[in-house]
């Protein structure tokens, strides 16, 4: 895997941390580090590609925009607890379908690199607009329909 315009391979290595809830504990997951995968892997890393797209843009935009933006690593959980990292975006709507799917999500801060390299993605193919979709109402009882016949 190579680093390019839009893709960027890294390294990710995951730790678990045992945490006190109420009388039980809990193992919780958190990204240990997020390295370029430019040399040999540490060990227990995992290579993953995080790969921008120019449909993406303006959700980049926002991350970036925040005070803590934020890389989300995406992982798989193979049934034994212990989630494998599959990939990783910068979008927060990415991560929040994987999430809705019951897929384990990770968070971390954006390497300034990073940061860099997504807005200078941003810079070379220009700021998309942010698009939020309405639904159209729909009328079931037809009172719309009737109320523009009598117009």
């Amino acid at each position: 895997m190579q680093h390019s315009e839009s893709i960027w391979p890294l390294y990710v290595t995951l730790a678990s941390k045992e945490v006190q809830v109420g009388r039980w504990t809990q193992t919780n997951w958190e990204v240990a580090s997020l390295l370029p995968a430019t040399g040999k892997a540490p060990e227990g890393a995992h290579l993953v590609a995080l790969e921008l797209y120019l449909d993406e843009r303006a959700n980049y935009r926002l991350n970036l925009d925040l005070d803590h933006p934020k890389l989300f690593v995406i992982c798989d959980d193979k049934g034994d607890g212990v989630p494998v990292p599959m990939s990783v975006t910068a979008n927060q709507n990415v991560a929040a379908g994987a999430l809705e799917g019951d897929t384990p999500v990770l968070t971390c801060a954006i390497p300034e690199a990073i940061g860099c390299w997504i807005e200078s993605f941003i810079t070379r193919h220009g700021e998309a607009p942010i698009q939020a979709h309405r639904r159209r109402h729909i009328d079931v009882r037809g009172e719309a329909r009737k109320s523009r016949e009598e117009s």
